[in-house]
């Protein structure tokens, strides 16, 4: 398949827009497509790096999970986001586990042909290096909250933050395609917490609750909720 074709797609993110378009055209030309069925694995914790991936369909379920089975769901990865960029700068195995939440369609950029083109471009590295200060930022946001914010707080800034791609969508989104207990899992909290807190918010109009998804109604005053 033509990797031209995912162009459009990938140009709604921040990242990928941004690019110098020699960099673009690289990336692409080196790409393969995978296709995941629903829960099927990506990487582990420990595996070797592989390479960076971009979601083109579906969404990517970033976490790990301990010996008595609980999950640590840090984020759900989808279209047109990248990741696992991480390995590509300390050539360390995989620090958490990858599934796909559904059928997923992936692009893959290998990781010895990512190398060899920074190798050829070494002025590239700043490009990955921004991709990997972004997740960097959005992380200590993320800890900053868990130690200062209340619950309601926390729940309607990841709320807004997901809406919005975590900064890397020109457009945000109305309707997210989000579980009650994977934000609970994001967040730290219990699902009866969060599903009271979701159910307050649907009553006073806020949000809309369907099997599986949020739709965000009134976005101004969400973003009241969520200033801390």
């Amino acid at each position: 398949m033509d990797m031209q074709l995912w162009r459009a797609r990938l140009m709604r993110g921040q990242w990928f827009s941004h690019l110098p378009v020699s960099l673009q055209d690289s990336l692409l030309k080196a790409a393969r497509l995978r296709q995941l069925t629903a829960g099927q694995r990506l990487f582990q914790r420990g595996d070797p790096p592989c390479g960076l991936y971009a979601v083109l369909e579906g969404a990517v379920r970033i976490g790990s999970v301990n010996e008595q089975g609980k999950e640590a769901l840090l984020s759900l990865v989808e279209a047109p986001h990248w990741f696992g960029e991480i390995c590509l700068f300390d050539g360390q195995p995989r620090t958490h586990d990858a599934f796909a939440m559904g059928p997923c369609t992936l692009l893959h950029i290998p990781q010895t042909a990512l190398l060899a083109l920074l190798d050829e471009q070494p002025v590239y590295w700043r490009q990955l290096a921004l991709l990997m200060s972004q997740k960097l930022r959005l992380t200590f946001i993320n800890l900053e909250q868990l130690s200062l914010m209340p619950a309601p707080t926390r729940v309607a800034h990841r709320l807004l933050m997901i809406a919005d791609g975590y900064g890397q969508l020109d457009q945000p989104r109305r309707v997210l395609q989000l579980p009650q207990e994977q934000l609970a899992s994001m967040l730290s909290l219990s699902r009866q917490t969060t599903n009271q807190i979701l159910k307050d918010l649907q009553g006073q109009g806020i949000i809309g609750l369907g099997y599986g998804e949020i739709e965000i109604l009134d976005s101004a005053r969400l973003r009241a909720l969520a200033t801390f």
